[in-house]
């Protein structure tokens, strides 16, 4: 643990997701088909494999299906590489909810809170979750279950006080989701608090971040001129910063009360996803950082401009063959 005070502004909700584990998966072959079709699809577990997800939207911001494998291209630094397995399945997945029980947050745990269970109820069966929540410092308040109800009573009589761990709790978050049951993990953080209290910088948490192979969704909200989530300063920097990196997306509501309906469209979107997964042409075991760039083609005969978003890179296996494609 880094003992020193991180004191960088950061006033956000930031739903942090950890869509591909470090572990991926492929589809298995079923005799006569094809290893990487959507139909009778198991999944088997490969090292070798490099799984990225893509969120598909048009100009209009309305999420885009029904694309195939052969719509998508992908590059490794300024190598393309062969898609080897391709899907649009929606699976269970694991999510940490990390929320601010800090003294800001009083006149918002309300609205906070209905947004908070507005998420839970766009999950699925299979989905678990577990709780964090944090003010001077973070602790697991429930560990993962499936019951919602017992998530939701879990923060009806708390009480928001003291300052904000932010980082402290982004990590714990991080850390716990090692326990998840589910390939596809999500990790939701819910403050409006600038960072005052934690033993990690803002740095600290980026690399960390980068590490474990998340997508990042934030909700910064901007409730008067002096926030540190106003256009041009430092706090709206850098939620933006690791959205981008992720392939996630940042948020900037003007009001509390939109907190509910961004909940419910991220519910969405990770439901509406696509999984692309390659063997990495670059067979060098140095743990260096890669870049990822992903392009999307429309439909032939079909005239719509598409925006896709994915993480910007991961690290490269260590060691003997057969370790991890990413850092865990």
């Amino acid at each position: 643990m880094i003992q020193k005070p991180g004191l960088v502004g950061f006033a956000v909700l930031l739903i942090v997701l950890a869509s591909a584990s470090s572990v991926a998966q492929e589809a298995q072959k079923t005799p006569g088909g094809d290893p990487s079709s959507q139909n009778n699809r198991t999944l088997k577990i490969d090292v070798d494999l490099v799984v990225v997800t893509a969120t598909v939207t048009t100009d209009k911001n309305q999420y885009l299906t029904g694309l195939e494998r052969e719509n998508f291209q992908i590059w490794e630094d300024r190598a393309e590489q062969e898609i080897a397995y391709f899907s649009t399945e929606d699976v269970p997945m694991s999510v940490g909810i990390i929320f601010d029980m800090s003294g800001s947050m009083k006149d918002k745990l309300e609205t906070a809170r209905n947004a908070y269970s507005t998420f839970l109820r766009g999950g699925n069966k299979g989905d678990e979750y577990f709780l964090v929540e944090f003010s001077d410092r973070p602790r697991v308040a429930s560990n993962f279950t499936s019951d919602i109800t017992k998530l939701q009573n879990k923060l009806m009589f708390e009480q928001a006080k003291g300052m904000t761990a932010l980082y402290d709790a982004v990590y714990l978050g991080l850390d716990t989701l090692k326990e998840a049951n589910n390939p596809k993990k999500a990790l939701l953080l819910i403050t409006d608090g600038e960072d005052n209290k934690s033993r990690y910088h803002f740095s600290d948490v980026k690399e960390f971040v980068k590490e474990k192979d998340v997508e990042i969704y934030s909700i910064g909200i901007v409730d008067d001129w002096n926030s540190q989530l106003s256009l041009g300063r430092t706090g709206r920097a850098l939620i933006e910063e690791l959205s981008e990196l992720t392939g996630g997306k940042a948020f900037f509501p003007s009001s509390i009360n939109e907190l509910e309906d961004i909940c419910e469209k991220i519910a969405v979107e990770l439901k509406n996803q696509y999984v692309i997964g390659y063997h990495s042409t670059n067979k060098a075991k140095d743990g260096k950082w890669r870049k990822l760039r992903v392009k999307v083609t429309p439909p032939k005969g079909t005239e719509v401009s598409l925006n896709v978003r994915h993480k910007t890179g991961y690290y490269g296996p260590t060691g003997a063959a057969g370790t991890s494609s990413t850092k865990d």
